[in-house]
């Protein structure tokens, strides 16, 4: 039950629109990323509709992310990016989670899991090819490949690799990551273990580096409708293009709780850092830090001082945002009362407010804005 009105609505639609935008600049499959929660949209709603428009494999970030989906009856494959598995490979296989192996102790743990349930799991390899994260080395395979070929309990069916800049100018350290995994990939075609799967694209792979795009793609942020590039940065035709066709899936609304009139020098919120320079409506709003409004978006100096929409037009915070609520300057909205629509994160009136917005103001990334929107934030879908 959600009392105060406060949501964030869920377009699946476009999210599914948003896929196949993907699969068609890509040229191949693409994995849909849910993990995060599906970047704050909600992983099993998500992952339905990713299926329905032709996702032929999931992938989160944790086993319990992979345990929520098999909980909800979401069917196919389903691809555990991290490796905090823990001692818990029985998990794993009895879920039929595919993890991504490259120690000899993971494709060990794994096979004896596997043995011990009478079955055979399947496993992607991950290369670390210059993200510096996690992965195996190119030193480090030849050990790997032992494990592998000593524990026929594991099907090594994908083998894959994470872009550190692929966003970023110069490209030719993703075209070295490319190649370096390239060189992994003919290696263990000679060892006699061919992964059926070879997948390294991200979104900024899957717009930009044609190369990056082998049997899948992995795209994360542009299933939810961003590009993964900085807006002042210089972009390739193909993300211009992608750019006018992505359609972001969710909006944060909000309404006004309460109006206040308030005189020249009133200070407004914690520590009194705002201060009306004229007559001024202050309005209220029912929302804070606490549901991921970043407080680096608050009204005072030094912050990024975030604008909303009421009826169509922008209205700027004042003051500190809070725990629970936060102002706004409502003072050139004529008309603006108790119980109007405010539009946080989305469109109104043909006027708009996205993530790369308000990531520009806090000082952060569309990522973090969309992942932050807090569980206590009823999710709508439509």
């Amino acid at each position: 039950m959600s009392i105060r009105p406060t949501e964030a609505v869920v377009d699946l639609a476009a999210v599914a629109a948003n896929y196949r935008l993907a699969v068609e600049i890509g040229g191949r499959p693409a994995v849909g990323v849910v993990k995060a929660d599906a970047y704050g949209h909600g992983a099993v709603p998500v992952a339905r509709a990713l299926r329905q428009a032709g996702a032929p494999m999931l992938a989160v970030a944790l086993v319990e992310e992979g345990i929520e989906l098999r909980e909800a009856g979401i069917d196919g494959p389903v691809l555990v990016l991290g490796a905090a598995y823990g001692e818990r490979y029985d998990l794993l296989v009895k879920h039929q989670l595919t993890p991504l192996v490259f120690t000899p102790a993971h494709v060990q743990a794994l096979a004896a899991a596997a043995r011990a349930a009478g079955t055979r799991a399947r496993a992607h390899l991950k290369v670390d090819t210059g993200m510096g994260r996690i992965g195996v080395t190119p030193a480090g395979l030849p050990a790997v490949v032992e494990a592998l070929r000593a524990a026929p309990e594991v099907e090594l069916e994908g083998v894959c690799t994470h872009f550190a800049s692929a966003d970023l100018e110069p490209r030719a350290t993703t075209e070295r990551q490319v190649a370096l995994f390239g060189e992994v990939s003919q290696a263990l075609a000679r060892a006699g273990l061919p992964p059926r799967y070879h997948h390294l694209a991200n979104s900024a792979g899957t717009l930009d580096f044609p190369g990056a795009r082998q049997d899948l793609t992995r795209p994360g942020i542009m299933l939810y409708g961003y590009l993964p590039f900085d807006p002042a940065a210089r972009i390739s035709e193909v993300a211009r293009a992608a750019a006018a066709r992505l359609r972001p899936a969710l909006t944060w609304r909000t309404a006004i709780t309460h109006v206040k009139q308030v005189e020249a020098g009133t200070a407004i919120s914690y520590g009194g850092r705002w201060v009306a320079e004229r007559p001024s409506r202050i309005a209220t709003l029912p929302l804070g830090y606490a549901d991921g409004y970043d407080r680096r978006l608050s009204g005072r100096p030094g912050f990024g001082r975030a604008e909303v929409l009421v009826r169509g037009r922008r209205a700027p915070i004042a003051g500190t945002i809070c725990m629970d609520m936060c102002m706004i300057d409502v003072t050139d909205v004529p008309g603006a009362g108790v119980g109007d629509e405010v539009v946080l994160l989305g469109e109104q009136g043909g006027a708009r407010v996205d993530a790369d917005e308000l990531a520009a103001k806090a000082g952060t990334i569309s990522y973090e804005i969309l992942c932050g929107v807090g569980r206590r934030v009823p999710r709508r879908y439509v």
